[in-house]
């Protein structure tokens, strides 16, 4: 087994822990291929665990879950503290100890406009994120000129893997790696995916010259970057609304690099939706990252924007 297979096993297994007893034990009997592949692990109330693997779910023989089970799972992921993760509960995740986000389904407690948390909880979804060092260096030439990093817009279709590209662009910077020098990189992480911050400090590989702030609204997150932090990148996964990208066109006019992702299964496929329009058009962004397949297949390519 390789290295890198090794690494993706290892965290598989530990997100197994969060799983009580009998339901662990099924999940660590998967195969190995399926342990390195195994993207999420799914608990609905009443069926079996599901792994979610780059071809579809599978299910996990004789694990049908239980609601003391869901409950066990949320207990381990807050460590027995859910009053500490209600802000993030809120949203529908916690992020445990280790980077693994666990997604939450059950009856909403809206007030108003906003949500006030989850009851009766009926199904999570227990994402294995791993980091993969490395996976932007191919792209990287080719977000340069004259050595300076250029604003970049990172697309692919969910689960295509642009939050782990986008991750490793961002350490990448920090690091200085392929760079004149590091560079200040602030991070908007509005649902915890990129640096996965458990009390403070981010579970994923972000590098050292790296700000994250965490659980905050883009359009409410930037003018505080820019404000407080002086930061010479910014980078935001999935950019999804217009206010969105009016915070983008900020950053923009203050002179700092943008990175940034955003659903889309082709440039065409981005401009038949009115934020995808706006991003091409708004004159931020001078490369266009792409990313086409799954898994082994997966490749990235880069086009300029003119």
């Amino acid at each position: 087994m390789s290295m890198t297979e090794e690494y993706a096993v290892s965290r598989y297994e530990e997100a197994c822990q969060l799983l009580p007893g009998r339901l662990r034990a099924a999940a660590l009997a998967a195969g190995r291929r399926e342990k390195a592949a195994a993207e999420e692990l799914r608990l609905r109330l009443g069926r079996p665990v599901y792994l979610t693997l780059p071809e579809g779910e599978r299910p996990l023989p004789e694990t049908q879950v239980a609601r003391c089970d869901l409950e066990q799972v949320l207990d381990r992921a807050t460590e027995y503290s859910r009053y500490t993760a209600s802000e993030t509960l809120r949203h529908g995740y916690v992020t445990a100890r280790g980077g693994f986000r666990v997604g939450v389904c059950g009856t909403a407690l809206p007030n108003g406009e906003s949500n006030e948390g989850v009851r009766d909880v009926s199904s999570l979804a227990l994402r294995i994120p791993r980091v993969r060092e490395g996976a932007a260096r191919p792209v990287l030439p080719g977000l340069l000129e004259e050595g300076r990093l250029l604003s970049a817009l990172v697309l692919s279709p969910p689960g295509g893997g642009k939050t782990t590209l986008l991750r490793d662009l961002v350490r990448l910077a920090s690091q200085g790696e392929g760079l004149p020098e590091p560079l200040r990189v602030a991070l908007v992480d509005e649902r915890g995916e990129l640096a996965a911050v458990h009390r403070g400090q981010p579970q994923l590989e972000v590098g050292s010259h790296t700000d994250v702030l965490d659980g905050c609204p883009k359009a409410l997150a930037v003018p505080m970057l820019l404000r407080a932090m002086t930061p010479q990148v910014i980078a935001l996964d999935e950019v999804a609304l217009p206010e969105d990208v009016e915070a983008v066109r900020s950053a923009a006019n203050c002179g700092v690099t943008l990175l940034a992702t955003v659903h889309a299964a082709s440039r065409e496929d981005l401009m038949r939706r009115s934020v995808g329009r706006s991003l091409l058009e708004c004159g931020v962004f001078r490369r266009l990252v792409l990313i086409r397949g799954r898994g082994a297949d997966r490749e990235s390519r880069v086009e300029a924007l003119e």
